[in-house]
């Protein structure tokens, strides 16, 4: 009589593969796959985004990836002798310019001859660069639009283009009125 000794082991060198690899573009479809060496095979596989649970299987599929699914991801695989959770993997979401708003410093009325800053933020990824235009009119480049002595030539309408190699969107207009 021969005997056959198995090898049963609890799930080991769990990780997580990311489909598509490299650069994760907004509105597209991702796929993470549990990886994991386990005999018997891993039958239940846990999906957690930070420390919340957020589905099971052996593959979790975003189908049009947010700016807000960015974050960092694991599995749990486990089977009947144990269970065993994967190292992070980051999902870094790249999406062009939203929210973009400008301030006024100072707020308020704007006497002639004094000074005014304009600055624009964003939500981009990667980071936006800005311009700045009055009307249809470039007026300059940069996160902030300085005017050192104002004069009444400057009143009108400003607004700020937010940009970055996904896209680009302007702020609404804001309105200078000078005393």
């Amino acid at each position: 009589m021969q005997f056959v000794f198995l090898s049963l082991d609890p799930p080991k060198r769990v990780s997580v593969s990311i489909s598509p690899s490299g650069k994760i573009v907004e509105g597209r479809s991702v796929t993470l796959t549990c990886n994991s060496d386990a005999k018997p095979p891993a039958q239940n596989n846990t999906w957690y985004k930070g420390t919340s649970s957020i589905g099971t299987g052996k593959t979790y599929t975003i189908s049009s990836i947010s700016s807000e699914d960015s974050g960092d991801y694991t599995c749990q695989a486990e089977n009947i002798h144990g269970l065993q959770s994967s190292t992070a993997a980051s999902l870094n979401v790249l999406y062009p310019p939203k929210r973009v708003s400008v301030t006024i410093s100072p707020s308020g009325e704007i006497v002639e001859g004094s000074s005014v800053t304009l600055s624009c933020s964003s939500d981009a990824n990667p980071p936006a660069e800005y311009s700045w235009f009055k009307g249809i009119s470039p007026k300059s480049n940069g996160k902030t639009y300085t005017i050192r002595k104002i004069s009444s030539e400057d009143r009108g309408a400003y607004k700020c283009k937010s940009s970055n190699q996904y896209g680009e969107r302007y702020s609404d207009e804001v309105t200078i009125k000078v005393l």
